[in-house]
């Protein structure tokens, strides 16, 4: 499976070959474009030496050595001291609580909530991120148990152009930003009146 959250060949393949890095590419994603969140696992993979992210490893790098690796220029995020350490405990809690395998956070699970606390319970996955990931197995990762589009609320809708779980392409992008500046603009606007 390719994904095109990236908008890059190489990013996008590892995205869709590796769970770990598709997770990494939505804990990146926030203060920063899509695109340059969803390229970071790539980045961090390139600059680790290594085809594919890898959470044990990752676990156990020094935490200033892994921040500097981040920081390197271009930084992998606009904040990449902070985010080096999200990455870390992101990756220590799947090698504590899934033996490593990002995947078995949603494998073999039948009930969309459950898959949903599952997500919630990631070491900076909120509930809005959650829900957007749910939507991404869903939408794009054949990922489907019972009531999927249901725990993922507005970001599970068919045929909407919410969130990166929308995404396929440059078209699916450009919608996908234009909602999310008219989101923004409908909340400045809302503040304003207050």
């Amino acid at each position: 499976m390719t994904l095109h959250l990236a908008q890059d060949p190489e990013a996008d393949a590892l995205l869709g070959r590796s769970p770990l890095a598709a997770l990494v590419g939505m804990l990146l994603d926030q203060q920063v474009p899509m695109e340059w969140a969803f390229k970071g696992p790539a980045t961090i993979a390139r600059r680790m030496g290594a085809e594919d992210l890898d959470a044990h490893e990752i676990a156990v790098q020094d935490p200033d050595a892994f921040a500097e690796l981040l920081s390197e220029k271009p930084a992998v995020h606009r904040y990449p001291g902070p985010m080096a350490k999200r990455v870390q405990q992101l990756c220590q809690y799947l090698v504590d609580h899934y033996d490593g395998s990002a995947e078995l956070v949603w494998k073999g699970v039948d009930d969309g909530r459950v898959l949903l606390k599952r997500l919630q319970d990631l070491p900076g996955f909120g509930s809005q991120k959650a829900q957007i990931f749910l939507a991404l197995l869903g939408k794009q990762l054949g990922v489907t148990p019972t009531g999927w589009r249901e725990a993922a609320g507005a970001y599970g809708e068919p045929k909407s152009f919410r969130s990166v779980a929308d995404i396929t392409g440059p078209e699916s992008l450009a919608k996908v930003r234009a909602h999310k500046q008219e989101m923004k603009a409908a909340a400045k606007a809302a503040k304003a009146a207050k």
